[in-house]
């Protein structure tokens, strides 16, 4: 019996395919046990409305910048949270050592889910992290959070002007902060710098919630929402926009 037949090609590039889909298989399943083992019987801790999660982070924040933290024992809940993790919310936040969303929503270990890069721009890696979040951990909102004086944003702000070239993959962290400059330039705001910042967030707030298939997929159904808001330094205010 001859293995090389056309209508399926040869036998060891169907073995390859075999394998590779058994392996994507596999992987999937894994994801799927882990999301099943830390669900116990009844609802989810995180089980709740985006617009809840929102107000939970959000009443954190007032509780931040007034200096009134609820979460001061951080030993509290370890032996919990080494079982499963119900985070109420992801955030995709700026790398910039002065942003800590934990200490900025008043959220206890394993309430949040953070991704963070300089910028806070949606990349493949990240997404990938979200889309775990939201489908195998059960996030209910999704948060792209920028920050005043944002660095990366300011950066992108003289190298688009002075055409310089940067070194290393300082480019491509350019590249991805310039369509949210480019839509502020269109503003004429009287201060550039924070409208790039406002702009690059709501940018990545509408790519987040066209991100195909899971995340688009869960906003359209309304089990997951996408906001976007400002940090404010000096003061710990988180402003939505």
């Amino acid at each position: 019996m001859c293995n090389d037949h056309p209508a399926h090609g040869p036998l060891p590039f169907r073995r390859r395919g075999m394998l590779a889909a058994g392996a994507a298989s596999l992987v999937a399943g894994s994801f799927v046990q882990q999301a099943q083992a830390q669900t116990a019987p009844g609802a989810a801790p995180n089980a709740i409305t985006p617009d809840a999660a929102l107000k939970r982070i959000m009443d954190g924040n007032m509780r931040y910048v007034a200096n009134a933290p609820e979460n001061k024992d951080f030993s509290a809940g370890r032996a919990a949270r080494a079982a499963a993790q119900y985070p109420i919310a992801g955030l995709l936040s700026c790398a910039d050592s002065r942003v800590a969303p934990e200490l900025t929503f008043d959220q206890a270990p394993g309430e949040l889910f953070v991704v963070r890069v300089a910028g806070n721009f949606v990349n493949d890696d990240g997404l990938a992290s979200l889309e775990y979040g939201v489908k195998f951990l059960g996030v209910p909102l999704l948060m792209v959070l920028g920050h005043s004086g944002c660095g990366a944003v300011a950066a992108t702000i003289q190298v688009m002007k002075e055409k310089a070239v940067l070194p290393g993959h300082l480019p491509e962290l350019v590249n991805a902060i310039k369509p949210g400059i480019d839509l502020a330039e269109k503003v004429k705001a009287a201060n550039p710098l924070d409208e790039a910042i406002a702009q690059n967030v709501r940018y990545n707030v509408r790519k987040l919630q066209e991100a195909k298939p899971v995340v688009a997929e869960l906003v359209a159904s309304g089990k997951v929402k996408v906001v976007g808001a400002v940090y404010d330094i000096a003061t710990g205010k988180v402003t939505l926009l």
